[in-house]
């Protein structure tokens, strides 16, 4: 079933043109994955998507009382707030103790609901903005570079529980992601973009798709090598029987 179908969509701000004639669908517990470079317009996607930007041409269709859950790049709270996770939660749609205590498991962090916001670390922070998401069990969960800012055991966490959370709740996932190991091991579809739709579809074709290797290179900066999440202090690990994938850097 399709979830949400964009159709020609054109985003400028002002005279900067940001998203040229876009078009993508999203279907049921899919998990898609859009990459691009800085300024491809990645961002300006998923806000047309919630509703939260106006395209200057081209359509976005959802589907009939679709719920979406939005985990965005950071969220500025004043450190010095006096503030629950759980009341956190409850804000600002006053969500129920069952509610918050499911979000909170799915988003595996099921002990945190008494700790204050300020004592929490940046990938459990992460986590409880991904159980806001999923408050209102969300068909699709909009992802916008949530592990920014997170070290790489962080990152690779994070992002194995959106498998997790896909796979409990059957909802789609749409996610913005720089990091291209974690793209290749936990997407179903790619979409890379720069402005317009370069290429799209599974990751080993996208990985080999010439709009992509022009746009992340294809020697040692943009080279693909598959590893294993054991891997020690961040040395590559080349090993053919794993289906991850990394970036050489």
């Amino acid at each position: 079933m399709t979830l949400v179908k964009v159709k020609d969509l054109s985003v400028n701000y002002g005279a900067r043109s940001a998203l040229t004639r876009v078009s993508l669908s999203i279907e049921s517990a899919e998990i898609v994955t859009i990459v691009g470079p800085n300024g491809s317009g990645k961002t300006s996607l998923l806000r047309a998507i919630i509703g939260a930007i106006q395209s200057e041409q081209g359509s976005v269709t959802k589907r009939n009382g679709i719920q979406i859950g939005y985990v965005p790049q950071q969220l500025h709270i004043d450190a010095t707030l006096p503030i629950t996770v759980q009341r956190f939660l409850k804000l600002p749609h006053g969500a129920t103790p069952s509610e918050i205590t499911q979000a909170l498991h799915h988003a595996g962090v099921p002990d945190l609901s008494a700790s204050q916001l300020s004592h929490l670390s940046g990938g459990q922070f992460q986590r409880v903005l991904l159980a806001r998401a999923l408050i209102k069990k969300p068909d699709l969960l909009l992802l916008d570079e949530a592990t920014q800012g997170l070290d790489q055991r962080g990152s690779a966490s994070f992002y194995q529980q959106i498998e997790r959370v896909r796979q409990d709740t059957g909802c789609a996932v749409l996610m913005i992601s720089h990091e291209l190991h974690v793209v290749m091991s936990a997407s179903d579809r790619v979409i890379c973009l720069n402005g317009h739709v370069c290429c799209e579809g599974t990751p080993a074709v996208v990985a080999s798709a010439p709009e992509y290797r022009e746009l992340f290179g294809t020697g040692t900066g943009g080279a693909l090598a598959l590893y294993r999440h054991e891997h020690d202090h961040g040395h590559d690990h080349v090993d053919h029987s794993h289906d991850h994938v990394e970036v050489n850097e």
